[in-house]
């Protein structure tokens, strides 16, 4: 079903990740590429800074809703991806947004809403040669129902024109999960594609049974895909694998994160690795640490992955806690992490994290602190959340954005390369769990919009826009004005939206709603 959409501009131009990773401020005159991965760039730090469109003065009840939908098969728990100016052969040029479900669904929607259809989809299982999808519909876990196909959000290489995604299918009883590259204007694979995702580390055999739920990472030729427990059924280890991205068959590098332990899953809700073009960065959860006596397990921990000669372990930070952190199960990985743009200070290069205890940790990405048995070596540690982060932050002009489960949304000032101690500014409204994970939307340093996708158990999801410069200030909610019509699907956990030239995009249980000014 369908009702209309917005965008422009061309595939093949510059990414913005130079410009948000070398400067806090930065000018940006060259045209928007589009949204290509999870969180924006390989930073995550969140922000689009070429939205012209939808400013502060425009996005409220009156001027500001739901513009268009399109139903699809399974659950969407990865991000909407866009492209402008797609060349869809025999259909002309569109800006197309990319959705991927649990039903092994791959769709190309028109991003203006003009097509009745999809531009083309592909279905990556055929039931009756016995390929489907994972069953979960006995699995203790209470999210990731009814089936398991493509969890992780994808990632788009706008120079090749390509899309890589990760599936997951039941063949006969036996699950397999393989990379995929296909072409963003027809769907056909690519690049020697697909390639079946195996091997092993230090004696350890991948297990295809773990979940891929981490977004993909494309990082100079090779692209990154990370692994977790889908809900702790048996003995299980984060991996990290890389393949060649223009040669799948071409396994790059692979890393176990706890090759003599257990667990030290890299799930992180569903966010990206991250990466600065020197070094890989994450998370880990739950797990065996040894890795301060010589050993190569690495749970509860923030690392960095050497990007030359495979991944191996540069640095780390665990903290001095972690075994009993590990106990409860307040995962160093419940979240993703975030690159900070250079900063002033002692320490220009940091990364941001946060854990299931509601503590946020700066670290400084050259010397990340490593394991001390009675403190924690890092730049800063504060207490944000009342209760835990199962979310990851986003960043705009020094500020850092943070909501936390039962939580605010939370502003926090950088100055000097340290946070602000307190939140500078929050939103008068608590987050129910998972908590959100803010997008934002600005002009360069204008106009800055706060994006947050609700969830509710039961119910349909809630869109949300703060001001980024007073949280306090609410510019739109979806149950504001005609309720009925500006109400958005049932949210999935995790959900961010995704905002493209005078759009929001959200990504839904049954469908893929768009949010714009009305005409």
């Amino acid at each position: 079903m369908v009702k209309h959409l917005n965008s422009a501009l061309s595939a093949t131009r510059i990414s913005l990740l130079i410009a948000v990773l070398c400067c806090p401020l930065p000018a940006f005159s060259q045209s928007f590429s589009g949204v290509l991965t999870w969180h924006n760039d390989n930073a995550r730090t969140g922000q689009n800074l070429q939205e012209t469109t939808l400013t502060t003065a425009l996005v409220n009840s009156k001027s500001f809703g739901k513009v268009f939908s399109y139903s699809f098969q399974g659950k969407a728990y990865a991000q909407p991806l866009y492209v402008p100016n797609v060349s869809i052969p025999g259909q002309g040029t569109h800006n197309v947004v990319y959705v991927a479900t649990e039903h092994d669904q791959l769709y190309a929607f028109d991003g203006d809403g003009k097509a009745s259809e999809p531009f083309w989809q592909v279905s990556f299982i055929n039931p009756t040669k016995g390929i489907t999808t994972v069953s979960t519909k006995h699995s203790p876990c209470d999210s990731l129902k009814p089936e398991v196909g493509i969890t992780s959000t994808p990632v788009i290489d706008s120079a090749t024109g390509t899309l890589y995604v990760s599936v997951e299918t039941d063949e006969k009883g036996t699950v397999i999960q393989r990379l995929h590259a296909l072409d963003i204007t027809s769907g056909a694979e690519k690049f020697n594609g697909p390639v079946l995702i195996q091997g092993s580390f230090k004696g350890v055999t991948f297990d295809p049974t773990e979940i891929q739920r981490a977004a993909l990472l494309l990082e100079g030729r090779n692209v990154y895909l990370a692994w977790a427990s889908l809900c702790d059924p048996h003995p299980y280890h984060g991996w990290v694998l890389a393949y060649n991205a223009q040669n799948l068959q071409q396994q790059t590098a692979i890393f176990n994160t706890t090759p003599k332990g257990d667990k030290g899953g890299i799930w992180q809700t569903g966010g990206g690795l991250a990466s600065d073009g020197r070094s890989v960065y994450f998370m880990t959860g739950d797990g065996t640490f040894d890795a301060h006596t010589g050993g190569a397990d690495y749970g509860m921990s923030m690392l960095r992955m050497s990007l030359t000669g495979g991944l191996a372990v540069a640095d780390y930070f665990t903290p001095f806690d972690w075994a009993q952190r590990s106990a409860k199960d307040l995962d160093l990985g419940s979240g993703g992490v975030l690159l900070l743009p250079t900063q002033n200070g002692t320490h220009p290069r940091e990364i941001i994290g946060a854990d299931k205890s509601g503590d946020i940790f700066l670290v400084d990405r050259q010397n990340m602190g490593r394991f001390h048995p009675k403190t924690n070596d890092v730049v800063q540690q504060l207490h944000g959340a009342g209760k835990r982060y199962m979310s990851s932050p986003a960043y705009w002009q020094q500020k850092i954005y943070y909501a936390g489960v039962n939580d605010y949304l939370s502003m926090y000032s950088i100055t000097n390369g340290l946070l602000s101690t307190s939140p500078i500014s929050r939103s008068s409204t608590t987050f129910g769990p998972p908590g959100v994970t803010p997008s934002i939307s600005a002009n360069g340093a204008n106009n800055g919009i706060v994006w947050v996708f609700e969830v509710y158990a039961n119910a349909p999801g809630v869109l949300r826009a703060y001001d980024a410069t007073n949280l306090t200030k609410e510019l739109y909610n979806s149950d504001q004005a005609a309720k009925g019509r500006n109400t958005p699907g049932r949210a999935t956990r995790f959900s961010i939206p995704t905002i493209a030239n005078g759009k929001v995009y959200l990504a839904t249980q049954t469908e893929l709603d768009a949010y714009g000014l009305l005409q």
